[in-house]
Parts: C-alpha cells; sequence; structure tokens
C-alpha cells in the first residue's frame, strides 16, 4: 500500500475517532486490535519478529485500553466476565509472541470477533438508554449524590 493511501486512511481513522459516539470507538479499538493482529500473523510468517512483537503489542494496548473503559460499577457481570476475557486475551498474545504461534493469535481474533459481533449488533435504543443512564450517574457524582 503506497504511502499516500496509508496516511489517508489514518487521517480518515482520526476524523471518525474525533465525532464518533462511544459505541463507535468502541467499535473502532476492536477493529484496531483485530487489524494488529492480523498484521503480526503476516509478520509471523515472514519471520518478521520485529514487526510481531511491534503489532502484537499495539494489538495488546487496545486490548488494555478496551478493558480500560468498561465501567465496572454500572456493567455488573458483563463488565467482570468481558474483563476476564481482555485478561486472557493480553496474555494468550503474549504466548502467542514469545511462542511465534500464530494459532494462538487465531484463538483471540475468533474472541475478538465475538465480542465485536455482539457490540455491533447493540440497537441504537439500547445505546440511547445506556448514554442516559451514564450521564445521569455523571451528575449524581458531579453533586455528591
Amino acid at each position: 500500500m503506497s504511502y499516500g493511501i496509508k496516511a489517508y486512511k489514518a487521517v480518515g481513522v482520526k476524523d471518525d475517532l474525533a465525532v464518533a459516539d462511544p459505541h463507535r470507538v468502541i467499535q473502532l479499538l476492536m477493529q484496531g486490535a483485530l487489524e494488529n493482529m492480523a498484521k503480526s500473523k503476516g509478520c509471523m510468517e515472514r519471520k518478521d519478529f520485529a514487526g510481531k512483537s511491534s503489532f502484537l503489542s499495539r494489538a495488546m494496548a487496545i486490548i488494555s485500553s478496551l478493558q480500560g473503559s468498561l465501567d465496572m460499577n454500572m456493567g455488573g457481570e458483563i463488565s467482570d466476565n468481558l474483563a476476564a476475557l481482555y485478561d486472557f486475551m493480553i496474555n494468550h498474545l503474549g504466548a502467542a509472541s514469545r511462542d511465534n504461534d500464530p494459532a494462538k493469535v487465531d484463538d483471540v481474533i475468533e474472541l475478538m470477533l465475538t465480542i465485536k459481533g455482539a457490540w455491533d449488533q447493540i440497537p441504537v435504543s439500547a445505546r440511547e438508554e445506556a448514554y442516559q443512564m451514564r450521564a445521569t450517574a455523571d451528575q449524581k457524582m458531579a453533586v455528591g449524590g
């Protein structure tokens, strides 16, 4: 891919993030993790160990960001389960890097695709309800409630 196309795509993602609602930001993060994992597999096949490490590190950082974005107070059991799953993914990608094992990357890709598929199916009405609940909770915290 030419430098110009890469630069254009990077600007497009930055522009998308600048105006994205929280739901879209999570979608973009998941997509970024998936893309970095796929690139790491290509590096493994080419025996490009520096590239593999770089792409897996990026994927793990994105997954860590996803984990950090979980609302453990409002999310209940779902947040607990996702936090544990994200821990597993990060550890499994670390093992994939150490062992140079693309099958372990595939395991994490499959899990991320499942989570992303469910995330993508959240109806707009449910998203708006969640935004309202979050705003109400933030207001209560701001006034000491």
